[in-house]
């Protein structure tokens, strides 16, 4: 016989220990069983959230950014309106990071940079190349995406990348971009791109100050690394 929450002394519920304790003494599992509310005649809510997480047990609670309301679906338990519930929360999540982010108004290093970026694209699951903007006293205008797909040579052209500088009135500018695999580790492709667009920005007489490479809550600065 499956035991249930409300089997559990009060103080065990999550609920309950969430509205004592607070959120963040909640496991993962106790958290997404929030979200569930119920399990099923079989299992508990606990043991339906143990099942979600456990489906992805190799990557963590980061996959759940990525999953769609037909793969939370598959797991017994959870239906649409479930689903449903869980991505809402996921992405309320999602946006609450990204706005903490959007206080860094001004670049004074690499850190800045990955703290503002990291938010938005450290969850993707393509790369996605994009330029952040800065006027002569490194306040940062925008960060704007360029190209979705692996880095290269044919699909990062310095043709759109100094268009977009142009329309902000850039004084210069910060190539950014995140490797889906979690290593921020710069390939031979990185360093001949960014390269190239160091090369352009002279010409254009935007400079390009760095490359940072985004990964899993990790970050490689190209300029620190001494291949700028």
């Amino acid at each position: 016989m499956a035991i249930m929450v409300r089997d559990l002394p009060i103080d065990e519920r999550p609920r309950e220990k969430l509205m004592a304790d607070g959120a963040a003494c909640l496991s993962n599992v106790e958290l997404l069983a929030i979200l569930l509310r119920t399990g099923t005649k079989e299992h508990s809510v606990l043991r339906v959230a143990e099942q979600v997480l456990a489906r992805y047990k190799d990557v963590g609670i980061t996959a759940m950014m990525n999953m769609s309301v037909a793969e939370l679906s598959s797991v017994q338990g959870i239906g649409a309106v479930k689903a449903a519930t869980i991505l809402a929360a996921v992405e309320l999540g999602r946006r609450l990071s990204q706005k903490a982010a959007e206080k860094v108004e001004i670049v004074h290093g690499p850190e800045d940079v990955a703290h503002y970026a990291m938010p938005r694209f450290r969850f993707e699951q393509k790369e996605h190349f994009a330029v952040m903007l800065l006027n002569t006293k490194n306040h940062i205008l925008g960060l704007t995406d360029v190209s979705v797909g692996s880095l290269s040579a044919s699909i990062v052209h310095p043709r759109e990348v100094f268009q977009t500088a142009l329309r902000y009135a850039a004084a210069a500018m910060i190539l950014i971009h995140n490797h889906p695999s979690g290593d921020p580790s710069p390939s031979r492709e990185d360093i001949n791109v960014t390269q190239r667009l160091v090369k352009a920005g002279k010409i254009m007489d935007i400079p390009v100050l760095d490359h940072i490479i985004l990964g899993d809550n990790r970050f490689v600065s190209i300029k620190e690394k001494g291949l700028l």
